[in-house]
């Protein structure tokens, strides 16, 4: 056992690196000092999204996974769901205690659910596994980054699909939701940097993606709701029902809910959630899984080895990227936001306060139901990380896709990350302590 003072300094070190390259974007970033413009930071965000994650996530989780390996991760993308569903009812509370304004009640909760299960922790993971010494063993980094691949994917098909319609704006709300956006803006084509770190040109803002589409569809369901300005779904599901005419003719007519949801479903953006670094996840399984492909193109003596090392170069420029990303967002400072401050600081508290010590209990009962690799001190890292990271960067996409709460969504992301830096500093030196006895 190491002594306190010791723990402590190999716990915040870290850390320490991350907020030096932080505080490098913030300069770099300032309005003061400009030394490389909003623009270039923009770039910078895209290519961490479409470029470098994509080649460390290939890279790392092929080398690492095998079918056996991916029987024993099992509980890697659950561990997910449990992080997501305990949020969301930590939002109920902070809902119920801080009492928001009611138009921004579901963003409360989706913002206090859904961490970032991606970029962050892969930040945190390089840092603390660049000292051979590391407490994690010589495969630390690789290993690491393989975990959070497995739980990635998993957070962006909830954020397209459940999360999507959450986010819609609320029915009996969206002429105030309207006008806000007229006035704030929203049709200009300049995004706050932490949309854009993650929004590619596949992600589409239209008309439809605007309206409170879910609301509408089960509008029967909402009696006291207002109805939309654009109240297009029953023509739509009558149109629905003539282009099913034919088949009805030959068996049983389609119930109308059966319908709706047909209709919700054609409007949730699924193509979204084959992202470059979901792609390069779904490639890692299949060669890695194949012993074979996997010996051609993994290894020294592999003949494609000179395309996973340039991978592996282009990769190792995702962790100072982020980083600096992160020092640009906070030079921008916070938007505007009409979320009020004991909502921002409950949301704030409740996920990166709470949610941790509520993760500790988690894994440590997955431990002792031995639903986890317990040799594995890395595997209980990075299940403890997936609850005390900040809301997902993937929300604020999300929120201007819709056009619903986009300052809110990144000024609650700006006071989330600037907490962060110190409370990740806790929690990180709590895991190194009670990672041997969860």
């Amino acid at each position: 056992m190491k002594p306190i003072p010791q723990d402590l300094l190999s716990a915040v070190v870290p850390l320490l690196k991350l907020l030096s390259l932080t505080i490098i974007g913030l300069i770099l970033a300032h309005q003061k000092t400009q030394i490389i413009p909003k623009s270039t930071f923009k770039l910078l965000s895209k290519l961490v999204f479409a470029l470098f994650l994509p080649c460390l996530i290939f890279n790392d989780l092929g080398r690492s996974i095998t079918l056996h390996n991916l029987a024993l991760w099992w509980f890697i993308p659950v561990n997910v769901l449990i992080s997501t569903v305990l949020g969301f009812l930590l939002g109920i509370v902070v809902v119920l205690l801080c009492r928001p304004p009611p138009q921004f009640v579901r963003f409360t909760i989706v913002m206090t659910a859904c961490g970032n299960t991606g970029n962050l922790p892969i930040a945190i993971l390089g840092s603390l596994c660049h000292n051979k010494d590391n407490p994690f063993g010589p495969h630390c980094h690789q290993r690491g980054v393989a975990y959070v691949s497995l739980a990635q994917w998993v957070s962006v098909v909830l954020v397209y699909t459940l999360v999507y319609h959450m986010m819609e704006p609320p029915m009996e709300y969206y002429e105030i939701i309207e006008e806000e956006n007229v006035e704030n803006g929203m049709d200009t084509p300049c995004r706050p940097l932490v949309v854009e770190a993650e929004w590619l040109g596949g992600i589409e803002e239209t008309e439809v993606s605007r309206t409170p589409v879910f609301a509408n569809t089960f509008k029967s369901f909402f009696s006291g709701s207002k109805s939309s300005p654009n109240p297009p779904d029953d023509e739509e599901i009558q149109a629905h029902e003539n282009e099913t005419n034919t088949e009805s003719i030959r068996c049983f007519a389609e119930p109308k809910v059966v319908q709706k949801m047909r209709l919700v479903a054609e409007r949730t953006p699924i193509k979204n959630i084959i992202q470059p670094p979901t792609i390069a996840s779904l490639l890692a399984i299949i060669i890695g899984s194949i012993p074979q492909a996997k010996a051609f193109v993994f290894g020294q003596d592999a003949p494609l080895g000179f395309i996973t090392d340039s991978l592996a170069i282009l990769g190792g420029a995702m962790v100072p990227s982020v980083m600096l990303i992160l020092g640009g967002m906070l030079a921008e400072g916070p938007n505007d936001s009409k979320l009020g401050l004991k909502t921002t600081i409950g949301v704030t508290v409740a996920r990166l306060l709470v949610l941790p010590l509520l993760g500790i209990g988690v894994v440590a009962l997955a431990g002792k139901m031995h639903l986890r690799v317990a040799t594995d001190a890395i595997y209980g890292y990075v299940l403890l990380l997936q609850y005390a990271t900040p809301s997902a960067i993937l929300l604020g996409a999300v929120a201007r896709m819709r056009g619903y709460a986009v300052t809110e969504s990144s000024a609650l992301l700006f006071w989330q990350h600037l907490f962060a830096l110190f409370s990740l500093s806790f929690y990180i030196f709590i895991y190194s302590k009670l990672l041997p006895l969860v």
